[in-house]
């Protein structure tokens, strides 16, 4: 491993526990400033009805989103969140800009920067906007503007999918066939999408693997 990886690599893993600390503190705080604390039967009740799925969306997306944002936007990106909507598509969008491939070196860097710019500019405009929020809301709020709010992550990765789905067809055709017969069956899926992702990586590489075999690539 180089240099560079230890150092990311350590980085990423301070940067990563001081966030859960800091996550895990403001319930602690709130906790101690009301002299109130929740029964324990309460707490596991509730996390056995939630912390299972994030918990397998979690290892599911550093699985996925790993190989595709590299090691230093991979802990940046987890720590920022917002990530499938977000910092995967920025990312994606600057190597494809900068043409460079996910997993080189040149990638790595090209993500980290285009992950840390994301975090940038959305810290800035969420302050603006707080600091604005009584004169935007209005605006926010506007029934003409709910179905934008609505599609905002079709249409990012909708702009992604023109990109990729254009240079390799062939390959997108499975998945893309599968998520839509899935989806149209079963429309509660919508909110499942962090654990399909995964499962369209799968079929879209058994598909690849099987049209090479046949020479239709």
């Amino acid at each position: 491993m180089s240099e560079y990886m230890k150092k990311t690599d350590l980085y990423g893993k301070i940067w990563i526990w001081s966030a859960v600390v800091v996550i895990l503190f403001v319930p602690v705080a709130v906790c101690l400033y009301y002299n109130a604390w929740p029964q324990g039967t309460a707490v596991l009740k509730g996390l056995l009805g939630v912390a299972p799925i994030y918990w397998t969306v979690g290892v599911i997306e550093v699985i996925t989103y790993t190989p595709m944002l590299g090691t230093g936007g991979t802990y940046l990106a987890f720590v920022t969140g917002n990530l499938t909507s977000l910092k995967a598509p920025s990312a994606l969008n600057a190597m494809e800009n900068a043409e460079v491939k996910p997993g080189t070196e040149e990638g790595e860097v090209v993500s980290t920067i285009a992950i840390a710019t994301s975090s940038i500019v959305t810290t800035l405009v969420l302050a603006l906007g707080v600091c604005g929020l009584a004169l935007i809301a209005p605006v926010l709020d506007s029934p003409a503007l709910a179905p934008a709010f609505d599609n905002i992550l079709p249409a990012l990765f909708g702009g992604l999918a023109v990109v990729y789905v254009s240079k390799n067809w062939k390959i997108a055709l499975a998945p893309l066939i599968f998520m839509v017969i899935l989806f149209l069956a079963v429309p509660s899926l919508a909110g499942s999408v962090g654990v399909l992702v995964p499962v369209g990586v799968l079929i879209a590489l058994g598909a690849a693997r099987i049209m090479y075999k046949k020479g239709w690539l």
